[in-house]
């Protein structure tokens, strides 16, 4: 099956299903592997959640013309979302050791203690654990998801471009 002929249902399934299958390893990355996520990475995954979930309501809908294009804006805002933190994550990872900051407290913690606006501006400074990020496959854990993000883009752009297949009236 030709995905460049996927219709606009099945493409955003699919997207759905891999932003699905994206957090589902981020999960067992996390229990299984021992890989405790930084809040940077935590951030990544709500880009990853927000895009699944206006893949699906679109995959739903299905809608015709320019509606597509609500819900492709909504995908495309949390893989904005999404690319920011991860071009932020990679960065804090490729400053020398004695550049990079200080070990800080976990998400829930900072959330808790701080008010949002100061949470938001630490999780964004980065700390300590955003540096440590094993390579999977070769590339860091941030790259993958950077790349994952474009092209969950590119296929949700793909989708809403296509022109819609006349529906059969009786």
């Amino acid at each position: 099956m030709n995905p460049l002929r996927w219709s606009y249902r099945v493409s955003f399934f699919v997207g759905f299903l891999i932003c699905i299958g994206l957090l589902g390893f981020a999960l067992f990355a996390e229990y299984q592997w021992g890989l405790e996520p930084c809040p940077l990475c935590i951030f990544q995954r709500i880009g990853f959640m927000v895009m699944a979930v206006f893949f699906l309501f679109g995959a739903i809908h299905g809608p015709r013309a320019g509606g597509r294009w609500f819900y492709t804006g909504f995908v495309l805002l949390g893989a904005l979302f999404g690319i920011v933190v991860a071009a932020r994550h990679l960065w804090i990872m490729s400053l020398p050791a004695d550049q990079v900051p200080a070990c800080g407290p976990n998400l829930a913690y900072m959330f808790d203690a701080f008010p949002f606006q100061k949470a938001l501006k630490m999780v964004f400074t980065g700390s300590g654990e955003c540096a440590k990020i094993q390579p999977l496959l070769g590339l860091p854990i941030p790259l993958w998801a950077l790349l994952w993000f474009v092209l969950l883009s590119i296929l949700a752009i793909r989708a809403s471009l296509q022109r819609a297949t006349p529906r059969l009236r009786l």
